[in-house]
């Protein structure tokens, strides 16, 4: 099955990130109490962004309530799988490095534990981008506007959104 392409809007995701970053939209769970809010927030700024869901059970990229939502929507690990590997309707991405960073896509860190369990969205840099000038919005220690160099990182990658898969026929 061919996909049509439509590029990520970036300038969606930013917006929604700017708008929600101190505060909880009401159309979606907090799960701040249960491992943290991060991923479930990066989510509803890519889906702001893209306007498409992936819903096949277990490995697509959905939010229909909190008990019924993909592994992806709201674990690190998930949706680090699923914007890197999905071939199939929704987002995709790849790894990629600081210096090509852009406003909307998705950062994940390791901190004090040796694993990524936190996942930023950018929402602004500099035409060279470093640290210092990556401006980030996140829930789970709520922020907006952070500079990434203030993260105590030992682990960092990039996901750079590519684009958006729809499942209008070519």
């Amino acid at each position: 099955m061919s996909f049509k392409l439509k590029h990520y809007n970036r300038a969606a995701a930013c917006s929604y990130a700017k708008k929600w970053a101190l505060n909880r939209n009401p159309l979606y769970y907090d799960f701040e109490n249960l491992g943290g809010d991060c991923t479930n927030f990066a989510s509803q700024c890519l889906y702001a962004g893209s306007g498409v869901m992936n819903y096949t059970k277990t490995f697509g990229w959905y939010y229909l309530n909190a008990e019924n939502r993909a592994p992806a929507w709201s674990g690190v690990e998930f949706l680090y799988n699923f914007l890197t590997d999905n071939q199939s309707v929704g987002p995709f991405g790849q790894e990629s490095h600081l210096g090509l960073v852009l406003p909307g896509d998705i950062i994940q860190l390791a901190t004090q534990r040796p694993d990524f369990h936190h996942t930023p969205v950018v929402v602004s840099v500099s035409d060279k981008p470093s640290p210092d000038n990556i401006l980030v919005a996140a829930h789970s220690y709520d922020t907006l506007n952070r500079p990434l160099a203030s993260y105590n990182y030992h682990k960092i990658r990039i996901i750079h959104i590519v684009g958006i898969r729809c499942t209008e026929k070519i």
